[in-house]
């Protein structure tokens, strides 16, 4: 089955699972080199010098391989969240005070 492009996004962070093997497309190679620890995939397009277009392609096929995992930010636990709203915009009141 083919991965979900659209669960795919700039800050969508990816994580190589596997090392890359002889006969492999080059850009697969260095995307797994490169995802050693988690990348966004707009550090991937920058990294690369393609289009996001171009490394949505290339991430899927990893995916469907294995390779790779994928996990949007906001699935990080939940004593990772960032503050509430009302905190941010008292920190936000203070620092225009300064």
């Amino acid at each position: 089955s083919r991965a979900d492009e659209s669960a795919l996004d700039l800050v969508t962070l990816i994580v190589s699972e596997d090392d890359p093997v002889p006969g492999m497309q080059s850009e697969h190679v260095k995307i797994l080199r490169m995802c050693r620890h988690p990348t966004a995939m707009v550090e991937i397009s920058s990294e690369l010098g393609l289009p996001v277009s171009v490394v949505k392609i290339l991430l899927c096929d990893l995916l469907d391989t294995g390779r790779i995992t994928a996990r949007h930010p906001s699935s990080a636990p939940d004593d990772a969240r960032l503050p509430d709203l009302e905190t941010l915009k008292q920190v936000l009141v203070g620092l225009k005070k300064l």
